[in-house]
């Protein structure tokens, strides 16, 4: 049985991770017979009004706020080692570029949360496959881009600027379909970046948790 880390950001798209990403994530995982594993940092972020999508003045934690995705069981991330794992898939929402990392603010110049780049940079440099999805591979991008992953992203341009100026190589793909960079172990969907319906983003996320799960068993 295949043991995959789900990484998670917070609860909700404008402040954390995506719910429809992270839960089709856990649901095509655990269909499939894998052992999740489900972690977020330990960090502080501002949240957002989800009726009006603006910031409010209330402060709280990723990782207590993941835990209402993950049912309440969750680690923090810097407690994870990469040999605990034998993959890592990362759902899309704002926050993965704005708690995991801080692409949302400062592009190609961002830089990743400590635990979160060092987990990354661990099971980059083990060969084990990692996933992520709509937003997130600009986590990918910003950790691992001196390798020049080839990762998918959408269609918006400056999103697409941000990621190759970072270093990544960016392979426009449909809702439905992967992007999988064999060379360095990853596996790409744009999910919601394109949307535009849950049915929609459904397909290409069961493609990439089959793809992930597949690289498992060919290491």
């Amino acid at each position: 049985m295949a043991t995959i880390g789900v990484l998670l950001s917070g609860c909700g798209v404008f402040d954390g991770s995506e719910i429809h990403e992270a839960t089709l994530t856990l649901y095509f995982l655990d269909k499939a017979g894998a052992k999740v594993v489900c972690l977020a940092p330990e960090m502080p972020f501002t949240a957002v009004d989800h009726v009006t999508r603006t910031p409010g003045k209330v402060h709280r934690n990723a990782r207590t706020e993941a835990a209402r995705i993950a049912r309440g069981n969750i680690a923090d991330v810097a407690g994870v080692r990469a040999e605990e794992l034998d993959g890592l898939i990362l759902p899309g929402g704002m926050g993965a570029v704005k708690n995991l990392c801080d692409f949302a603010t400062n592009g190609a110049h961002g830089t990743v949360f400590p635990s979160v780049a060092a987990l990354v940079a661990a099971m980059h440099a083990a060969g084990k496959p990692i996933g992520a999805i709509c937003i997130a591979p600009a986590v990918l991008a910003l950790v691992l881009g001196k390798f020049h992953p080839e990762l998918t992203i959408g269609n918006d341009p400056a999103t697409i600027q941000g990621l190759e100026a970072a270093g990544a190589r960016h392979v426009a793909r449909a809702v439905d379909e992967i992007q999988v960079d064999a060379a360095n172990n990853l596996v790409t969907t744009p999910a919601y970046m394109l949307g535009p319906g849950i049915a929609d983003i459904a397909k290409g996320i069961e493609k990439l948790v089959a793809a992930v799960l597949d690289r498992v068993k060919a290491s």
